[in-house]
């Protein structure tokens, strides 16, 4: 398997950073299931890499049953891995797409969502893709969805930008954790302003790549793709 796969490697080890931020996502994706009212669930993932966060906090959920949903991921061998993860946790309303998860075309039919996933993206697009892709996510959402996201704390650390620009954009924030041994961040906020319709045409961001900053500073954050397909 190549690059984009083994960079999922670090969450093997329950020491790593990033098995902590796994930790850190799935406890926000179990309170958002334990919030969420009765009836079905809708989840979405952008850029989901292997789908660990959903499979680990569905499995043996009481909620697990309601949730439908989607994740969407450009590499093959990731995508397949999903799919494997969420077979056994026993997971079936959940299907993964392996696709360019940078357009709303990719959650069409999908949405409007009550929980959706933007975890590791944020440290590899550019600021205004960040903001972009914020500005969107009302389109993506049910009124009250919980949006649940990732970027790390590397200096200049965006996070109290994304933060404000979630405020300011109608979501309230449920949480941020940015525990102090490790660089990363995790937020959770719900949306109370009014969802938007949706679009299929439109485009949440361009992935950096291996041009970008955060590549060549520290490699790619887990969980995102390359860029758009040609």
């Amino acid at each position: 398997m190549g690059t984009w796969a083994e960079w999922h490697e670090p969450y093997d080890d329950p020491r790593s950073p990033l098995s902590r931020r796994l930790a850190v996502v799935q406890r926000h994706i179990r309170d958002a299931l334990d919030d969420a009212a009765p009836g079905p669930i809708r989840l979405i993932s952008v850029c989901a890499g292997q789908g660990r966060d959903v499979a680990g906090a569905l499995d043996g959920h009481r909620r697990g049953a309601d949730v439908a949903g989607r994740l969407v991921e450009l590499d093959p061998d990731n995508a397949a891995v999903a799919r494997s993860l969420l077979e056994g946790a026993r997971v079936t309303g959940v299907e993964v797409i392996t696709g360019d998860a940078s357009t709303t075309a990719a959650y069409a039919g999908a949405v409007p969502a009550d929980i959706v996933l933007v975890c590791g993206v944020f440290g590899n697009v550019s600021d205004d893709d960040i903001r972009n892709t914020i500005e969107l996510l009302p389109t993506l959402c049910r009124v009250g969805a919980t949006v649940i996201w990732t970027r790390h704390r590397f200096e200049p650390d965006l996070t109290p930008t994304i933060r404000r620009w979630f405020a300011e954009l109608g979501f309230d924030e449920v949480a941020f954790d940015a525990p102090g041994e490790d660089f990363f961040g995790v937020g959770a906020n719900r949306l109370t302003a009014p969802p938007r319709p949706f679009r299929n045409d439109r485009r949440l961001f361009t992935f950096l790549g291996e041009d970008g900053p955060t590549w060549r500073a520290r490699g790619p954050e887990p969980g995102a793709q390359r860029g758009p397909s040609p």
